[in-house]
């Protein structure tokens, strides 16, 4: 892994952050993208110094085609190497919209992160991923693909869209020695979420088996299975990581 360089997109927070600390505990070289929030990503890529590892932060809207290829750039020139593997977790707001609310705007805002900005950086990376005949794309999705939440059809489509476009990449990109998989993860609280209130964690925890709650580093321990070679013989699958809340 000492030889690999993974971006991870959003992050400077929440599950990104886990997931890029992670992999770099690990040896890899990671690229903290982030969109807006330059102090927490400097702050990411310290934490990561300070505990020995290598990290770079770069600003990048991943959902616009320029910023991307500037991104993979920029990523290369200042690791001097390829990226291997990419971690599409950048996000948007998640709002919550009834049937008569929500607007076809409302389904493209949410898809431009879970298809155009994985879609956008997984062209920009295949050349050099195809030339090394090795690579790992991971696309984070959402348990919510299964539970089918109410009042969130918008955001439950496009993570719905992550299960089949990762499988179709699978099987596109196997001959390549390139493999694609993703991760759902349930219910982690992270910054966005706030404060979750007693009666909210006891609602949900009622239908998880392990009976906790999810953290970052839960997420992060798969993400970074699935991005070593100890996971090379696994792709095109998608894990739920929610303690058993959905089989």
């Amino acid at each position: 892994m000492q030889e690999k360089v993974a971006l991870v997109t959003g992050g400077s927070k929440g599950l990104g952050k886990g997931i890029a600390s992670n992999l770099a505990s690990s040896g890899v070289t990671v690229i903290i993208n982030f969109n807006r929030d330059q102090e927490s990503a400097d702050a990411v890529v310290h934490d990561i110094r300070e505990k020995g590892g290598q990290a770079f932060a770069i600003q990048a809207d991943v959902t616009r085609e320029e910023e991307v290829n500037r991104l993979v750039a920029e990523a290369e020139k200042q690791t001097g190497r390829p990226i291997n593997i990419v971690v599409n977790n950048a996000t948007g707001p998640q709002p919550e919209y009834s049937l008569e609310e929500v607007t076809w705007d409302d389904y493209l805002d949410q898809l431009l992160f879970t298809t155009k900005a994985p879609l956008l950086l997984t062209k920009a990376v295949l050349p050099s991923m195809k030339e090394e005949k090795w690579g790992r794309i991971i696309n984070i999705g959402s348990e919510v693909v299964e539970l089918g939440n109410a009042h969130f059809s918008n955001y439950v489509t496009a993570k719905s869209a992550v299960v089949g476009m990762t499988r179709s990449w699978a099987s596109e990109l196997g001959e390549h020695g390139i493999t694609v998989n993703a991760v759902h993860p349930g219910f982690t609280p992270v910054e966005r979420h706030g404060e979750v209130s007693e009666e909210t964690e006891t609602s949900y925890l009622r239908d998880v088996p392990l009976k906790r709650m999810g953290e970052p580093q839960d997420i992060a321990n798969a993400v970074r299975f699935l991005s070593s070679d100890d996971a090379s013989f696994i792709t095109g699958q998608n894990i739920s990581v929610n303690g058993g809340k959905t089989f």
